[in-house]
């Protein structure tokens, strides 16, 4: 089973609304978590070099599919280069690593993982990702962590628009600004940290609204992201939690709980800003 609709990339590619990230999942956890997730009807996974657990994620995706519950085709992987692979042949070098560890042919999506614009590098490092998508090793490109002015100088020199940029984005911080440039340009908005690292879910709106819909906080946040057009990648480390946030699709936010949780945006992030990494 597939519960989360399928949205469409700017090159065709289809991937799923909701997926399992595995940041801050421990090496030794990725593959029974990733299993669990599979298991459960997720379809979409995202991980990165920085993680450190691309070999679990790949040996649970390789055993699913080897069991012949799906096909490799079936499933959206999503991987990033780190910071310090910045720069034409290094990022080649660190999607060869990446692949390898993953066990797989191709990756369905590979991300920048951070601009990191006082190096200077990030276009070059884009342009290794044209190289090996034009060669049919990725099968969509991307950014993640990157603000407007970002996105414009990679625009300008480069010639694939990228598929997706993956921000933080939660109800404090909506990010429209941002959100509206990318969907003039065609680019897909994927939140991390969706659930404000598990903040929100204290928040007395929230848990109101929880309390008037009969599901959880966790629940009420990942339905107003896919109600406003973003594809979420919560992270879980029980099977309770992993099920329950995929479990968004059965039910829908009205238009007053929808406003409500809009007015909360006062511009908080719980991580980074893009422009402060290097």
């Amino acid at each position: 089973m597939d519960p989360a609709p399928k949205l469409t990339l700017n090159n065709g590619v289809l991937m799923d609304q909701a997926g399992y990230g595995t940041y801050k999942v421990p090496a030794q956890d990725a593959a029974p978590l990733v299993s669990a997730a599979l298991s459960l009807g997720y379809r979409h996974i995202d991980t990165a070099a920085l993680y450190g657990n691309e070999e679990g994620v790949g040996r649970a995706v390789r055993n699913f599919t080897e069991a012949g519950h799906v096909v490799r085709e079936d499933l959206f992987v999503t991987s990033k280069v780190w910071n310090t692979d910045h720069g034409y042949e290094s990022t080649l070098r660190a999607f060869d690593v990446s692949l390898q560890k993953l066990g797989f042919d191709y990756l369905d999506l590979y991300l920048i993982h951070w601009p990191c614009p006082e190096r200077g590098l990030f276009v070059e490092t884009y342009k290794a990702l044209e190289k090996l998508y034009a060669e049919g090793r990725i099968r969509a490109i991307g950014v993640s962590n990157f603000n407007r002015e970002h996105l414009e100088e990679l625009l300008d020199g480069t010639s694939v628009v990228p598929a997706v940029n993956q921000v933080e984005l939660h109800p404090w911080l909506a990010q429209r600004e941002l959100r509206a440039f990318q969907k003039a340009n065609g680019i897909r908005t994927v939140a991390w940290s969706p659930l404000g690292r598990g903040a929100l879910l204290e928040d007395p709106l929230v848990r109101r609204i929880a309390s008037d819909t009969g599901r959880s906080p966790a629940q009420v946040v990942l339905r107003w992201h896919v109600q406003s057009g973003h594809t979420v990648i919560p992270k879980a480390s029980s099977e309770e939690r992993i099920a329950e946030n995929l479990d968004i699709f059965s039910f829908e936010l009205d238009a007053g709980q929808m406003a409500a949780l809009d007015g909360m945006d006062s511009g908080r992030r719980t991580g980074s800003n893009p422009s402060e990494v290097n």
